[in-house]
């Protein structure tokens, strides 16, 4: 289900979700796919693509580029987030929790794939809301990004 592999210039790249779509047309069916993509670094780093071509192979080399144009910082402290976050976006309820050092990635596949290619060690998370994988990487990286703008606050601040 979930693929990763590490390019040249350091990037590693999760395959989340691949679908197969048709399209009704005049001379028949038109197939083609749409690969969702996670690319991060593993140094604070992530971002989410979706790429969409009659090919697998063109979808993830779009998906990729994406992924790369949106890349998101987002703060890692010892190894885990600064604070606890809570995001709704859509039908997506996600929770993201610091954890203490050694307990690990608790998290379920969506929001694991966007933390782990992110660089975050240590974190306990729950998908309240849907079970829909693309929904959740993206409240994942929306959470990550808002945590990231209440961290830099912080930090101006002192």
């Amino acid at each position: 289900m979930a693929q990763q592999d590490f390019t040249e210039n350091g990037f590693e790249e999760k395959i989340i979700q691949v679908n197969r779509v048709s399209k009704k047309t005049k001379g028949g069916n038109k197939i083609g796919f749409s690969v969702l993509m996670v690319v991060g670094d593993k140094r604070g780093k992530v971002g989410v693509g979706l790429g969409k071509a009659p090919d697998v192979s063109l979808a993830i080399k779009k998906g990729i580029a994406a992924a790369k144009k949106h890349l998101i910082e987002v703060p890692i402290i010892r190894g885990t987030i600064p604070f606890k976050t809570s995001i709704k976006l859509g039908a997506a309820k996600i929770l993201l929790k610091p954890a203490p050092s050694g307990s690990g990635v608790i998290a379920g596949g969506a929001v694991r794939s966007v933390v782990t290619a992110a660089g975050i060690e240590n974190i306990s998370s729950k998908v309240l809301g849907t079970n829909n994988q693309a929904s959740n990487v993206y409240a994942t990286l929306e959470a990550l990004t808002q945590l990231s703008k209440r961290y830099k606050k912080i930090v101006e601040k002192d």
